[in-house]
């Protein structure tokens, strides 16, 4: 498991926007066939629509609450308005993806523009199935309170990539 963690240690996002935690969900994010690896850069273009995100473990009673943010907005040197929301989703049964769930907060397309941005997606394992309350706004949002507020307790998976601002010529 330290396989697992060590990237999310070196990349901040255990402590910028997560507490330590055991893994104890597979969780598999794709976009275009393409799967998230921790650190791996992907670019705005191919991150616009909806990823594919399957929860491997835990079963059909098994309930899962999705949330993407972006800490680094409006840049990684100075994140004064960490975190930005994505994306939200919650009663995913286990074995299955997010399509399965309840969409709380509508997917929003990374768009970074200053700097190489984190994209985080964390996986929380619901006590039961409930109501989630949305957050008030998309700004200055935060994973730890969401989850406080939501008791939805530590997560049990959290993956990563990078993104920047395109060019066009980095486009064609």
């Amino acid at each position: 498991m330290a396989r697992i963690i060590e990237p999310l240690i070196v990349g901040r996002v255990i402590g910028e926007v997560i507490d330590s935690f055991t893994p104890a969900i597979k969780m598999s994010v794709t976009y275009n066939n393409r799967q998230v690896y921790n650190g791996h850069e992907f670019y705005p273009s191919t991150v616009a629509a909806k990823p594919r995100v399957e929860v491997q473990g835990g079963d059909l009673r098994s309930f899962f609450t999705l949330v993407m943010t972006d800490p680094d907005v409006p840049g990684p040197s100075d994140p004064y308005l960490r975190e930005h929301l994505h994306w939200v989703v919650s009663d995913i049964p286990g074995t299955t993806d997010a399509t399965f769930g309840r969409e709380i907060v509508s997917y929003e397309i990374p768009r970074p523009n200053i700097g190489i941005h984190r994209f985080v997606f964390v996986l929380f394992k619901q006590k039961r199935r409930q109501t989630i309350n949305p957050p008030t706004s998309r700004d200055n949002f935060s994973t730890r309170n969401f989850a406080a507020e939501n008791d939805l307790g530590l997560p049990v998976a959290a993956v990563y990539f990078n993104a920047q601002r395109e060019t066009a010529a980095r486009r064609r």
